[in-house]
C-alpha cells in the first residue's frame, strides 16, 4: 500500500488545520486519493510562510495522522480538503536526511544531492517501508532510545506499554516497526507521545503557576492536560494542550 508526506507550513498559504484538515488543489487529487483511509506524514518546510525571505520553520516530519475522506471545498473552486484523524506528535522533528540516509528516497538523486524538484511537491507517496522508518524516527524518545538532551524513559511506564530494552536501530524495518505502526491508535502510546509533545512546548513550566518542575532525578514533574477532552474527540495537538502541576492538573479536571 501507499503512504503520504504532506507538506504544511507554520503558517499556511492553504486552509490547513493539520490535526483535522489538509487543504489542497487538485493538483495533488490523485496522490491523496491513494492514501485515502490510509496514514500520512507531515512535513514542516524550512519557510514558515508563503515569503521566501524567512526560515524558522522545522524542516522536517513531525507528526502522523490517518486521513479519513476527502471533502469538496465549498468555497474553492478544484480544491479539496483531506480530514484527518488519529494525528499525533512526534517526539522531535525528524530530518529529511540523516547523514547519507534519505527517509524519501525520492528526494535523493543518483548523485547523492537532494531533488529539489521532487521538495517543490507539496504531496509525495511513499512507500510503507519509508513510513515506517519515518515513524521509528519520530518516537524515538518514546520508545525508549536514550538522548542525551530527555531523560532515560521509566521502566515501569515501558512494561505498561508492552515496549521492550530493545530500541529500533536506524534504517532497520522489521516487525516492531509494524508493533509502532500498531501502537500509534492505542491510548498508552498517545498519551505518552502526547505527554512528550507539551512538555517539550511548555518547557517543564506549568502554564497555570509558571513554576519549571523538574525532580531531584531530573524528571520533569508537569503533566500533560488536554483542553478538549480525549473523550469529546479532542486531538493530541500541543493547540489541544497544557502543561500543569499535579494540582492544577485535578483541579482543572473537576471544573
Amino acid at each position: 500500500m501507499s503512504k503520504a508526506v504532506l507538506t504544511t507550513k507554520v503558517d499556511p498559504t492553504y486552509d490547513d488545520l493539520p490535526e483535522q484538515r489538509y487543504h489542497f488543489p487538485r493538483t495533488y487529487l490523485r496522490q491523496i486519493e491513494a492514501v485515502r483511509r490510509d496514514w500520512i506524514v507531515y512535513y514542516q518546510p524550512r519557510r514558515p510562510s508563503g515569503d521566501l525571505m524567512k526560515t524558522g520553520g522545522k524542516q522536517g516530519y513531525y507528526a502522523t495522522g490517518r486521513i479519513t475522506d476527502i471533502i469538496v471545498d465549498p468555497s474553492r473552486a478544484d480544491h479539496f480538503y483531506a480530514l484527518i484523524d488519529d494525528f499525533l506528535l512526534f517526539d522531535h522533528a525528524v530530518p529529511f536526511k540523516d547523514v547519507d540516509h534519505y527517509y524519501e528516497s525520492g528526494l535523493r538523486k543518483e548523485d547523492g544531492s537532494a531533488n529539489k524538484g521532487a521538495f517543490g511537491r507539496a504531496v509525495r507517496n511513499i512507500s510503507d517501508e519509508e513510513y515506517d522508518l519515518i515513524l521509528a524516527a519520530g518516537f524515538a524518545h518514546v520508545l525508549g532510545k536514550r538522548d542525551r538532551e530527555r531523560p532515560a524513559p521509566d521502566p515501569a511506564e515501558e512494561a505498561r506499554l508492552g515496549l521492550g530494552d530493545n530500541p529500533q536501530m536506524p534504517y532497520e524495518v522489521d516487525s516492531i516497526d509494524r508493533r509502532i505502526v500498531s501502537q500509534v491508535v492505542q491510548r498508552p502510546f498517545r498519551d505518552r507521545a502526547f505527554s512528550v509533545a507539551i512538555k517539550a512546548a511548555y518547557q517543564d513550566i506549568c502554564a497555570v503557576t509558571g513554576l519549571k518542575l523538574i525532580n531531584g532525578g531530573g524528571r520533569s514533574e508537569v503533566q500533560a492536560a488536554h483542553i478538549r477532552p480525549v473523550a469529546d474527540r479532542g486531538p493530541d495537538s500541543v493547540r489541544n494542550g497544557l502543561a500543569l502541576s499535579g494540582t492544577v492538573h485535578w483541579m482543572f479536571d473537576t471544573v
